[in-house]
């Protein structure tokens, strides 16, 4: 299927469409169905209205009790894994304003409970000190001191135990010079201190050695049921089981390379030190 990042929004209208209209081609009440994939009839019904998105595995079994053709199954399943997946452009983020977008992830984290951050280029905002924080929306025009003030205050969800969260960062997410260097070394120790909070593993992948995986995106998850993959132009938020699940492999892969620990601080410690020693 081509992607389409327009359609997203559409597919989610098509499925229910299509649900609703499987449904009564086999002559079937939504009690019927509900029954059928011990469902509620109210979800059946949100479903039908597209008021709710279904999961893929919900799609299948609808599809299964409702006895529908392998073609017309393979096109609904189509358009139920474009459903669940969402497009966020910078552009549209930016005229919305990037607080509503810390807003949004800020309610994200509070219904979330284990989180893997896989951190290809950039330092999170999680674990940023103000300046980098700053410096990382230098290019966004207007006042972003709101933004800067959401960002710095989601920060706190670090402290809460009953969450857990697991940082995989690449040398070159941890060394890149966003800052001045007395700036960058401060911000290492930002690292270096948050990596001793109880329920917060950090690990580095430092570039030596040898590494055969080959990272294309900076990408989170938020338990086992959303991964957001950041690109150039936005974010891609998918909710198929699927691609969650290939996105935690991808993450237990990288993370089999990354040093944690002591072995992480040491690390840090020294590239702090290349930080501020003196130029010749």
């Amino acid at each position: 299927m081509t992607f389409e990042p327009e359609r997203l929004g559409q597919s989610r209208s098509d499925l229910a469409e299509a649900l609703r209209g499987q449904r009564k081609r086999a002559g079937k009440t939504q009690t019927w169905l509900a029954r059928r994939c011990n469902m509620s009839q109210t979800k059946v019904s949100n479903i039908e209205g597209g008021k709710l998105t279904p999961s893929i595995v919900d799609v299948e079994l609808i599809l299964e009790a409702l006895g529908a053709d392998s073609p017309i199954a393979a096109e609904i399943l189509s358009l139920a894994r474009s459903a669940n997946t969402e497009w966020q452009d910078h552009w549209s983020s930016r005229r919305r304003g990037l607080d509503k977008k810390q807003n949004e992830l800020a309610r994200l984290e509070a219904v979330s409970t284990e989180f893997r951050f896989f951190l290809l280029s950039m330092i999170t905002g999680l674990l940023a000190t103000p300046e980098y924080v700053r410096a990382s929306i230098a290019d966004v025009p207007g006042d972003q001191s709101k933004t800067i003030a959401k960002k710095l205050e989601r920060q706190q969800v670090l402290y809460d135990d009953s969450k857990s969260f697991t940082f995989v960062l690449t040398e070159q997410a941890v060394r890149w010079p966003l800052l001045p260097p007395m700036a960058m070394a401060m911000q290492l120790d930002r690292l270096a201190s948050v990596s001793r909070l109880p329920n917060v593993r950090l690990g580095v992948i430092p570039l030596s050695g040898h590494i055969p995986e080959r990272p294309l995106n900076t990408f989170t998850l938020y338990d086992r049921r959303l991964a957001t993959v950041e690109t150039g132009t936005g974010a891609l938020i998918l909710r198929d089981h699927r691609d969650v699940t290939a996105y935690r492999t991808d993450f237990e892969s990288y993370e089999q390379y990354a040093l944690f620990g002591e072995d992480c601080l040491a690390l840090l410690a020294e590239w702090s030190m290349i930080f501020t020693r003196p130029r010749q």
